[in-house]
């Protein structure tokens, strides 16, 4: 499945992906999508065969701060907003560490990873003084090889401790331990710590300071010294950014990053998505760029692209769901620039083959050219254009031959006359639906 990889009218950001047995499962926070704030009082999780990683399978609720529809809550000292959790096994057991805004953490545990998940208890620590005073932000939850268990947490600031791997709530004496990552500059420790085990190297996924990138750091212990390596996603790059939170996992002999978008005008509105990563013989992870593709190697250009699949947005222009069987990109203007990467045309050796473009939207009263381009918006990569107008829900242009992998961008003009340009130049021209490309 494309990008974003759930049902798309699922919203799970902050996900951590976890491979149990013949599944890998998401784990993450669960946003609306007209929520005014981050966030909901429910964790769902969803899986997938790890030899289908394109069709996902809703559990439904696994943990709760407040009730919802018929089932109680499962906390009594809070019915606070619940945000990005991870899930872990050890010694047989499946066990979740939730946060909850302001107010004290918690664990819960499953005899499955699908859950339900029943609340053992709050966090135990004999501290003195505590970095967020048992709230234990964002918890990233290790357990290494020898048995230890390891959680690292923070917001503007990082810590870590461990934990004993029989109650898995207490705080081993002597292990807390402030700042395993910088908080200064640009690239030190904002938020979202998940740690990950690779070989003999610990990897610790991160947001840094820099806006709406995923970092990653390595070491050698659990414990560090952690040591900056550069950043694997920026979910901001030609793309209206915000927050992110993730991290890496393996799917049989393929490694991806998992992150997530903004969708409906809010850094609150977000929707998962992942790319797939490579390692360097150093350890190094290479950047990706955002796509379309989700799991898949290359789109299909001969079948529908729904236009919510955009990874470039340069411009004005949003994602925006309307109803749960609609979501298209609206807030077009002049010279908004969309592109969707990367689609496989295949091969064609008749040079009188003919393809077309079928372009579905939703009419806005205004009149303009679309023009189609391969790869960049190079003047010399432009493959077409489209006339849309005041009512035409359906245009269509012939376009030049394409073979083989490319990216496809619309470019949008207007055709108001000189004198009217700045009058109407915040007005949405029309919104995007989907496209097709035919033979």
């Amino acid at each position: 499945m494309s990008n974003p990889y759930l049902p798309r009218w699922e919203y799970i950001p902050d996900g951590e992906p976890r491979v149990f047995g013949d599944r890998v499962y998401i784990y993450g926070s669960h946003d609306r999508p007209d929520s005014e704030e981050f966030c909901d009082y429910r964790l769902k999780v969803w899986s997938a065969s790890v030899d289908d990683p394109d069709h996902w399978i809703c559990h439904g609720d696994i943990f709760r701060t407040r009730d919802t529809e018929g089932h109680p809550a499962d906390t009594d000292w809070t019915n606070n907003l619940l945000f990005a959790p991870d899930v872990v096994y050890n010694r047989g057991k499946y066990y979740l560490f939730a946060y909850i805004v302001g107010a004290k953490g918690c664990v819960a545990v499953s005899d499955t990873p699908e859950g339900p998940f029943k609340l053992i208890g709050q966090y135990n620590y004999h501290l003195e003084k505590h970095y967020d005073d048992g709230t234990f932000i964002d918890p990233g939850v290790l357990v290494d090889d020898d048995g230890k268990v390891y959680i690292y947490c923070g917001y503007q600031g990082s810590y870590l401790c461990r934990l004993d791997g029989e109650t898995m709530t207490d705080v081993v004496d002597g292990t807390y331990m402030e700042n395993f990552l910088p908080k200064e500059g640009e690239n030190g420790f904002f938020e979202a710590a998940s740690p990950r085990k690779v070989g003999d190297t610990y990897y610790m996924i991160y947001s840094p300071n820099r806006g709406s990138r995923l970092a990653y750091a390595t070491a050698k212990t659990p414990v560090g010294p952690f040591t900056y390596r550069g950043y694997i996603v920026d979910n901001g790059a030609d793309y209206p950014g915000g927050n992110d939170h993730g991290s890496i996992c393996r799917i049989k002999d393929q490694w991806y990053i998992f992150y997530h978008r903004m969708t409906n005008g809010s850094i609150m509105s977000r929707r998962g998505c992942v790319e797939r990563i490579s390692f360097n013989e150093d350890g190094s992870i290479t950047p990706v760029e955002m796509t379309s593709l989700g799991f898949e190697e290359a789109l299909n250009p001969y079948d529908y692209t729904p236009a919510d699949t955009v990874c470039v947005i340069r411009g004005s222009g949003r994602v925006t769901e309307l109803d749960p069987f609609t979501l298209v990109v609206t807030d077009i203007k002049k010279d908004t620039v969309l592109g969707w990467k990367h689609y496989d045309f295949g091969i064609d050796n008749n040079p009188n083959t003919l393809m077309r473009l079928y372009i579905k939207v939703r009419p806005m009263g205004c009149s303009g050219t679309i023009r189609v381009y391969a790869d960049s918006t190079d003047d010399e990569n432009e493959i077409g254009s489209v006339s849309f107008n005041r009512s035409d829900s359906i245009l269509t242009t012939k376009c030049k031959l394409l073979t083989g992998r490319h990216s496809i961008y619309f470019k949008i003009d207007d055709s108001y006359v000189s004198w009217a340009k700045d009058y109407f130049k915040d007005r949405t021209l029309f919104e995007l639906e989907s496209f097709v490309f035919m033979k």
